[in-house]
């Protein structure tokens, strides 16, 4: 029980980063109609109650195209579709706006549930709707009239934006309303898009109801880049064609809009999103525009993570012991790569003035992430610091990893090739292996 309770406590602790991060941030999340019908939907809400409860602003945006499907059929009326898109004929959309009405009800009621020993006891959710959307007709397409079918013409951002600074969750269907008073029926995600646009959303996410996003060797995609996303969706046909890619479309358009990051998270895996925002590694794909790892200068800030780096390398004696008073003192010699806050590479550069040369040092990889290339990148950034300050020669000195260095461009050399000055501390006792690179290129 105590060991259960200490990995809490560790796990509580790690994700503290992330709470501080999220806080007062602006999330967009996209809801299907699909999930509000599955057993996973009450723990879905509870979830999306805890980032509100963490201080995260919600626009929460709903489909509901099942049980639009069901009120016709109901009525005895088959919709008709083109690409995907409902045609919308104006004798339909009193079941549309029924089932749409309904869906919102279903989900204002579950964002309204308190009941002592449940997860909401407590979290007394401000839900607000209202008619942020205005609409125009689609039009008719390829000779295809699609009636009250529309699309988002504007978003009136200024509403959402004040209901969100009210500590309001702003729950939005998809209808919108024309300024001729007419009602269209609107795609959820693409009112999603052009709500987390407007407003400047930091972050969209997408759930869906199939799967992560794989590729047709089952290779799982954790990250993608804008252009990478882009690549993957115009080659869909190569893999698995699902709402999961639906979900991935649309999180590349609310990229291309200017929202940092999106994400597709699973509705059938329990507690998805939390995992995706609050550890790090996630557990859904995420598309980004901006550099999600990013590599620079190292700032005295910088010591602690360094040191968690190195430590279980110098205490293996692959690395030289460096105190703390040291490392300070050497920081701008330092380079970091960092993911989400976390210090998960550095190396150092020194230079060795009187030969045109410089010595590369304390490469160090978080042990989590020691595959992908990291390491290369954190050289590759170094050789252009070298290149930059004129330098010719790039030195290491290493007692465990020649061979990565060689395969890396490095070639093994004798002592008497270094400058004199580094000759003078060499370590005889570390018999650390010479190995030079030139880097004039």
């Amino acid at each position: 029980m105590t060991e259960q309770a200490d990995q809490y406590i560790q796990w509580f602790r790690q994700t503290s980063p992330y709470i501080n991060s999220h806080r007062g941030k602006t999330f967009v999340v996209m809801l299907p109609g699909d999930c509000i019908a599955q057993d996973s939907f009450p723990n879905i809400i509870n979830d999306l109650a805890l980032l509100n409860s963490l201080g995260v602003k919600l626009v929460v945006v709903h489909g509901a195209r099942p049980q639009i499907e069901r009120q016709l059929l109901a009525s005895g009326v088959t919709s008709q579709f083109y690409k995907g898109v409902r045609i919308t004929e104006r004798e339909h959309l009193v079941d549309v706006m029924k089932a749409t009405g309904e869906t919102r009800f279903a989900i204002e009621a579950a964002f309204s549930c308190g009941l002592p020993e449940s997860p909401m006891y407590g979290a007394k959710i401000r839900v607000r709707s209202g008619n942020f959307v205005t609409a125009m007709p689609q039009g008719v397409i390829d000779g295809v009239d699609f009636h009250l079918t529309g699309k988002v013409r504007s978003v009136d951002a200024e509403a959402i934006t004040k209901l969100l600074n009210d500590n309001s969750l702003t729950l939005v269907s998809p209808l919108g309303y024309s300024f001729t008073g007419e009602a269209f029926n609107l795609s959820f995600a693409d009112v999603a898009i052009h709500i987390a646009t407007a407003i400047r959303a930091d972050k969209l996410i997408a759930y869906n109801d199939d799967g992560p996003i794989i590729d047709k060797n089952k290779r799982q995609f954790r990250e993608l880049t804008l252009l990478q996303c882009e690549r993957f969706l115009v080659e869909q046909q190569q893999h698995n064609l699902s709402n999961t890619y639906f979900s991935l479309r649309a999180c590349y358009q609310a990229c291309d809009g200017g929202v940092s990051r999106a994400h597709v998270v699973s509705a059938a895996e329990d507690g998805a999103l939390l995992k995706e925002l609050y550890t790090r590694d996630g557990s859904g794909t995420m598309v980004y525009r901006d550099s999600y790892e990013t590599i620079r200068r190292a700032r005295i800030e910088d010591v602690v993570g360094i040191l968690n780096l190195i430590e279980p390398l110098e205490n293996k004696g692959i690395l030289v012991k460096r105190s703390r008073d040291l490392l300070e003192t050497e920081i701008g010699f330092f380079t970091v790569m960092e993911k989400d806050n976390l210090i998960v590479g550095c190396a150092a550069l020194y230079p060795i003035e009187t030969a045109q040369a410089g010595e590369l040092a304390c490469v160090a990889i978080h042990h989590d992430y020691q595959s992908g290339g990291r390491a290369a990148k954190l050289l590759t950034h170094i050789e252009r610091q070298a290149h930059k300050l004129k330098m010719t020669k790039l030195f290491a000195l290493t007692t465990q990893t020649a061979h990565w260095f060689i395969e890396q461009g490095f070639a093994e050399t004798s002592l008497e090739q270094l400058p004199g000055e580094r000759q003078a501390l060499y370590n005889y006792q570390r018999k650390s292996k010479i190995l030079l690179k030139d880097v004039t290129q």
